[in-house]
């Protein structure tokens, strides 16, 4: 991670059918700068922003606002699916969003909060993201936009309760509430009261298919043909980061990659474990191979 990135959400988060209309308006053409942006898009001026945003975001547009490879895979004319109605379309837009760092939150979340603790308040994540701004070049230390940023995180990733959201309708909406990877429960503090703590617990989800975890490795490790099992559990943007798996969770996704995809083997020799390729698959047939089955 080389910098991070701040706010430009507006407070809002992602919504389920929000990249789509992303992807189409930019593939008119339009620009999000337009004076006529809010009535072509439907939206308020600072959700425009924040579609702007998002997009970006989850690399569904470049830094000149035009469709990404991704994108066009998913959305465009013969897109894999456009309404986003497969889990596995969610997982990978999850990978995403902490590659392009550009909500840096959800970046440090699965790639150095995690190793440090898996259960947290909003307080202990406000107080880490306050500590990362110091470590790396931030474009802001503010405190409260750290705050709004660490809000949108919790609200985007954590299942609602129909009982205490205010925003019920647009909460349930969020993008990322059905891969339910950051668990919401409450627990009495020290002074009796009742407190949110978060949590992201290491396994193996069943829901998230081998498939997008070998796109995550062609992806993430473009060109190599070695990667150690550590790299893959804890590296940077690696699959066990990122989907957080535990090591047994990410051993049976490896068992079922190296199944599935004869030129993959991996070995166990003298304590070194190693995933190895005899021939790099392209990344884009792994997922025609899913979307196509």
């Amino acid at each position: 991670m080389d910098k991070l990135s701040f706010s430009g959400h507006e407070s809002f988060i992602c919504k389920q059918f929000w990249l789509k209309k992303v992807f189409d308006y930019a593939t008119d053409g339009k620009s999000f700068n337009d004076e006529f942006a809010v009535v072509r898009l439907g939206v308020g001026k600072n959700m425009v922003t924040s579609l702007r945003f998002w997009g970006r975001a989850f690399g569904v547009l470049d830094e000149a606002d035009a469709p990404t490879e991704i994108a066009l895979y998913l959305f465009g004319e013969t897109g894999k699916d456009t309404y986003l109605e497969d889990l596995a379309t969610v997982w990978l837009l999850h990978y995403q969003l902490v590659r392009t760092n550009r909500f840096s939150v959800s970046s440090l979340v699965f790639n150095a909060l995690r190793k440090e603790r898996i259960e947290f308040t909003h307080e202990h994540l406000v107080y880490f993201l306050l500590r990362k701004t110091k470590e790396y070049g931030a474009n802001t230390d503010n405190p409260k936009t750290i705050e709004r940023d660490a809000n949108v995180f919790l609200r985007m990733y954590s299942k609602p309760r129909r009982e205490e959201s205010l925003e019920i309708e647009d909460d349930f909406a969020g993008i990322l509430n059905d891969l339910d990877i950051v668990k919401r429960y409450k627990q009495r503090g020290l002074d009796g009261k009742l407190v949110d703590w978060y949590k992201i617990e290491a396994g193996e989800p069943f829901d998230l298919p081998f498939q997008i975890v070998l796109f995550v490795i062609l992806d993430n490790y473009e060109g190599q043909k070695s990667i150690t099992f550590r790299e893959l559990l804890t590296g940077v943007n690696s699959p066990g980061s990122v989907f957080a798996l535990s090591a047994e969770g990410l051993f049976a996704k490896l068992k079922q990659i190296t199944d599935y995809y004869k030129e993959a083997v991996y070995t166990e020799t003298a304590g070194n474990q190693v995933l190895q390729f005899k021939k790099l698959p392209s990344k884009f047939d792994i997922l025609n191979e899913y979307y196509n089955h």
